[in-house]
């Protein structure tokens, strides 16, 4: 009787310790609350493909800045194939520049969309072309990476550029449960730099973290836990459940005779 209540014990504290293991935001309590710290948004940076229109109510005006409507399947591998159309973007050169209908060459590196907009807006009010501009400005590359222990790794798109690490995660259909939560891995480039951070999923600690929003190109990689990686030492010709059930019966044959 003593072994069997020892070993309820341990299968309690066991899975005790698995929900620590799996459960987000270990810190936060019912009631609380913080400030939003405001987000940075994405920088363009060279090598993007920036989607520029411009509205006005006089349509002829704004005719000869907006690039033509062209269908996805156009525009190469990797694009989805269901007759959706979308406006066809700039590609940002090494240098930063494009060159924009009327108005020439400018450098739109290190700008935001926001900042980009209201570039666009002025030059075209300045140079007389346009009275009444509206300018909208998305990205039409901007896709981050999802690895590891997800439900559905690959590439996403997201054309607001704005994304944070939860709504990307959830995005690939959440973790699985092996999954470290404690040492979920950002790879970000920018300025020519590498730069690998861990982020802990389980602590409300992650929203300081300049990573917990994501930047274009951006690599998420969940590392798999012990039990995972212990899988791959099982013999190919016995299952993990196998494996599990004949671990119980070798426990439960010990308990019966000592």
């Amino acid at each position: 009787m003593k072994q069997i209540v020892y070993s309820l014990i341990i299968i309690l504290f066991s899975s005790c310790a698995s929900q620590k293991k799996i459960s987000y935001l270990q810190d936060v309590s019912a009631d609380y609350s913080m400030d939003i710290k405001q987000q940075k948004d994405a920088k363009i940076q060279s090598g993007d493909w920036i989607s520029i229109l411009v509205n006005s109510k006089d349509m002829e005006l704004i005719r000869m800045f907006n690039l033509p409507i062209v269908s996805n399947s156009m525009i190469g591998k990797g694009s989805s194939s269901g007759g959706t159309n979308s406006v066809s973007g700039y590609l940002v050169d090494d240098n930063g520049y494009i060159d924009f209908p009327q108005l020439g060459i400018i450098k739109i590196k290190g700008l935001t969309l926001t900042q980009l907009s209201v570039l666009i807006k002025k030059k075209l009010i300045c140079d007389g072309y346009v009275k009444d501009p509206v300018v909208t400005v998305q990205y039409t590359n901007f896709k981050i990476s999802l690895m590891g222990e997800v439900k559905n790794p690959g590439i996403f798109s997201v054309s607001t550029g704005k994304i944070s690490l939860f709504e990307a995660l959830s995005m690939a259909g959440d973790l699985t449960i092996y999954g470290k939560r404690g040492n979920v891995k950002v790879i970000r480039e920018e300025n020519g730099i590498r730069n690998i951070v861990n982020l802990d999923l389980r602590s409300k600690k992650i929203f300081d973290s300049p990573y917990f929003y994501l930047h274009q190109n951006d690599v998420v990689y969940v590392e798999p836990n012990m039990v995972k990686a212990g899988q791959s030492s099982i013999n190919q010709n016995l299952s993990v459940g196998t494996f599990t059930s004949i671990s119980w019966l070798l426990i439960s044959l010990s308990v019966l005779i000592f």
